[in-house]
C-alpha cells in the first residue's frame, strides 16, 4: 500500500515536471507570421557580418519575415518610447524583446529598466502580441543576468531566455568585442531562440 502511494507521488511530481508552465507555451505563429526583434546594438548586430546578425539568422532558421527593430545605444527608457509606435507600423505576432544593457552600463536604477520593460509588455499584451523576454546579464565580473527579467517574466506570463545571453558573452570565442557578440555568437543566440520558439510551440 505505501508503495502504491509513493509511486502515485512520484507520478504527480513527474506529471508536473513534464507539463509546460505558465509563459512557456506559446501560440503557434500564422504560416507567414512576422516576428518583431526589438532591442539595442545586440539586436541590430553591432559585431556581425552583413546578414549574420541574429534576426537574419532566426528568419533563415524559421522561414518567417523577422523585422530587425535593433539601435544600437538605445536604453530602455528610448525603448518605450518608440515600441507602440513600432508595434502598430509592424503588425508582428511575436515580439522578442531584448533591453536593458545600454542602461546597466551607465548604471542606471534597476527599478527605472523593470518600469520601462513592464511598459512595453503591456502594450504588447493590450494588442494581443505575445512577448518573449531576453535577459540581459548585470554589469560585473560574473555577468549573471538581472533578476528582474524573471520577475517581470512571471508577473507577466512571459517566456523568458534567462541564461543563454550571459553565457554567450562569457565566451570571448563568440565575442566581437567586450559587450557585442561576433557572427557565430549571434548564430548561437538565434540557433537557441529558433529552439525554444519550437519546444514552447510557437513554430
Amino acid at each position: 500500500m505505501k508503495l502504491k502511494w509513493l509511486l502515485l507521488g512520484i507520478a504527480i511530481v513527474l506529471l508536473a515536471w513534464l507539463l509546460p508552465q505558465k509563459g512557456e507555451t506559446l501560440a503557434a505563429l500564422p504560416q507567414h507570421g512576422r516576428i518583431l526583434a526589438f532591442g539595442d546594438s545586440l539586436t541590430q548586430g553591432v559585431g556581425a557580418s552583413a546578414g549574420a546578425d541574429y534576426p537574419s539568422v532566426l528568419a533563415n532558421l524559421t522561414g518567417l519575415e523577422v523585422v530587425n527593430a535593433g539601435i544600437s545605444g538605445e536604453t530602455s527608457g528610448e525603448g518605450a518610447q518608440r515600441f507602440a509606435q513600432v508595434l502598430d507600423a509592424t503588425q508582428p505576432h511575436l515580439v522578442l524583446l531584448l533591453e536593458g544593457g545600454n542602461d546597466f552600463l551607465r548604471n542606471m536604477s534597476e527599478q527605472q529598466v523593470e518600469r520601462n520593460l513592464a511598459q512595453m509588455i503591456e502594450q504588447a499584451q493590450q494588442r494581443d502580441i505575445a512577448i518573449v523576454l531576453i535577459a540581459v546579464p548585470q554589469k560585473g565580473i560574473w555577468l549573471t543576468p538581472a533578476s528582474l527579467y524573471k520577475r517581470l517574466s512571471e508577473q507577466y506570463g512571459l517566456l523568458l531566455i534567462e541564461d543563454k545571453l550571459a553565457e554567450l558573452l562569457k565566451s570571448s570565442e563568440l565575442k566581437s568585442d567586450a559587450i557585442h557578440l561576433n557572427n557565430a555568437g549571434y548564430r548561437q543566440l538565434a540557433e537557441h531562440l529558433h529552439q525554444r520558439l519550437q519546444q514552447a510551440g510557437a513554430i
